[in-house]
């Protein structure tokens, strides 16, 4: 590339560009995806520079795999946040609603969600809660990478057999709130319950990228939730593969059997 050094130049100034309106901007999808076309020209770029008789031919085939790398991790970033974008708020926040029919009684599971140590056996991501007083409780969960997130939450609404809400207080290492509803489903086919829950990932708008790149997708990981609070208050356990020779791990399976599962729901 001798010779070349306004393209080098104008290629460097592209990636801060790039870096600065991703980091900048709640929804950054658009400037995500100016990288993967950024990537693009950078392979073609190099194509020209092999074709030189000069070319160090080494060099060359390593930069291009390393780009090719950096391709497909910007394209499936893109794709990913394009997903996700509608859950993200103006603000940054992420914002997520789930419903499911359980075919219990409204009492039962009000009660069951009331008491808020019965949660951590139903979400995957809860380690513990505990609580502190009638109103506070002590919120313990798993974030990336096996770090501990913990927070303090206050219940702001308690309307036994139709609502509980909650947020987090001020300080907490990450911002959240959230609400959940019971309705008599239709055609007394049990109990609609319906959530929602908004927080403020610690790593801002990007972190829901990055927790979903981490198999942590906000809204799977509710949907998955309700699921297994389905299989506990109706079959009275949670179905797992674990202990099962022919059990396959959940990371390597899950399309399989989310398609399964959204079968079994529909029959």
């Amino acid at each position: 590339m001798n010779g070349n050094r306004g393209l080098i130049r104008a290629l460097g100034v592209r990636e801060i560009t790039q870096g600065v309106g991703i980091l900048s901007r709640p929804k950054p999808v658009g400037w995500l995806w100016s990288r993967v076309f950024g990537d693009v020209v950078d392979l073609a770029v190099l194509g020209k520079a092999a074709a030189s008789p000069r070319a160090n031919k080494f060099r060359v085939a390593a930069s291009a795999a390393a780009i090719t790398g950096m391709t497909v991790l910007d394209f499936k970033s893109s794709q990913q946040l394009t997903r996700v974008a509608d859950l993200i708020e103006d603000d940054g926040s992420i914002r997520v609603k789930k419903s499911i029919v359980i075919n219990r009684p409204i009492e039962e599971i009000y009660n069951f969600w009331r008491d808020f140590k019965n949660l951590p056996r139903v979400m995957e991501h809860l380690e513990s809660v505990d609580v502190t007083s009638e109103k506070r409780s002590h919120w313990v969960a798993k974030g990336p990478a096996g770090k501990r997130i913990q927070w303090e939450a206050e219940t702001i609404e308690d309307r036994p057999n139709e609502k509980i809400a909650w947020r987090s207080l001020e300080g907490s290492t990450v911002e959240n709130s959230g609400s959940v509803r019971f309705e008599t489903a239709a055609g007394g086919r049990g109990t609609l319950v319906r959530v929602e829950l908004v927080y403020r990932p610690p790593a801002g708008p990007l972190g829901a990228t990055v927790a979903k790149l981490m198999g942590r997708e906000p809204e799977l990981q509710v949907e998955e939730d309700l699921r297994r609070l389905k299989q506990l208050m109706e079959a009275g356990e949670i179905i797992t593969t674990e202990g099962q020779p022919a059990g396959r791990a959940k990371s390597i399976s899950w399309k399989y059997d989310h398609a399964g599962r959204r079968l079994a729901a529909a029959f």
